[in-house]
């Protein structure tokens, strides 16, 4: 009998289950890259978003994450595609008797060598994003910190917007703005003056009370519940930082609060565009 027309026995049932928990294992290794670049790539939206909420003027931040990510997505696709490669070339082996050959080194070593270099990389580039991006947060916490406190504010109905000046300068300006428009100021209530006639301290806290018939009167007569609300008010006052605010109460809840039609919001809503151009 002629040993070169033997078919070659098949190899045993354990190197078929070590053969398929290697390919598993690179399935795993692949899937990994895939998730982390995915990971790395949203990191680089969470900046450009931090950029937006803090109204930074340039997105520069999101550029080399986004590449990283997209690296680490494609070396992932590359590892599954090549262990699929793999592990159909060395069942063959396995299916005529042959001693499998796992492949060169290069292969195996490649994907450890490539993650070495993106990690270097990342590392370096989060080293320069994190004082572009780290500090300005803690730069910025006053000024988030704020706005959180405006927009629960405003939930209540009440609006809070910076004045660039202090309250006594802010409430001059709103009385100069009042009287070129013709409009009438019926009070000025200094809140802090009067604690400090009782012996009490209170940081500058001053209300304008104004209107005009004109604007007012049909809003009482469409709704005059809203008299309660009228005049219109604008209060002035300063926080524990030093800065001065200006608060006023939301068009839109005093029309949700009374029912007020919507033609004539436009008589209450002055008091955005007073609020605004004090605060200048």
């Amino acid at each position: 009998m002629n040993p070169a027309n033997e078919t070659s026995p098949r190899a045993d049932l354990r190197d078929y289950f070590a053969e398929e928990r290697t390919f598993l294992a690179w399935v795993r290794t692949g899937l990994a890259l895939m998730g982390f670049g995915f990971v790395v790539a949203r990191f680089g939206l969470f900046l450009q978003q931090l950029d937006v909420f803090q109204r930074t003027q340039q997105l520069s931040s999101t550029g080399f994450s986004l590449w990283f990510g997209t690296a680490l997505i494609a070396a992932g696709v590359i590892v599954n595609l090549a262990s699929v490669q793999r592990h159909v070339r060395l069942v063959r082996q396995l299916d005529e008797g042959r001693l499998a050959t796992p492949g060169s080194m290069v292969q195996i070593i490649a994907p450890a060598f490539f993650l070495a270099i993106v990690g270097i990389a990342m590392a370096v580039y989060l080293v320069f994003v994190r004082e572009s991006a780290g500090i300005r947060v803690g730069a910025n916490l006053g000024i988030w910190e704020n706005m959180m406190a405006a927009s629960t504010a405003s939930a209540k109905g009440i609006v809070d917007k910076p004045s660039s000046h202090s309250v006594d300068q802010t409430v001059e300006k709103l009385k100069g703005i009042l009287q070129a428009k013709g409009v009438t100021l019926f009070a000025l209530v200094d809140h802090s003056g009067e604690a400090e006639k009782v012996g009490m301290k209170m940081r500058p806290t001053k209300l304008l009370i104004f209107g005009s018939p004109k604007a007012g009167t049909p809003l009482m007569l469409a709704a005059p519940s809203v008299a309660i609300d009228l005049p219109l008010k604008i209060l002035v006052w300063e926080d524990e930082q030093g800065k001065a605010w200006i608060s006023y109460n939301s068009p839109e809840y005093l029309k949700e609060r009374h029912g007020l039609p919507q033609e004539l919001l436009q008589n209450i809503a002055v008091v955005e565009t007073l609020a605004s151009k004090a605060g200048e």
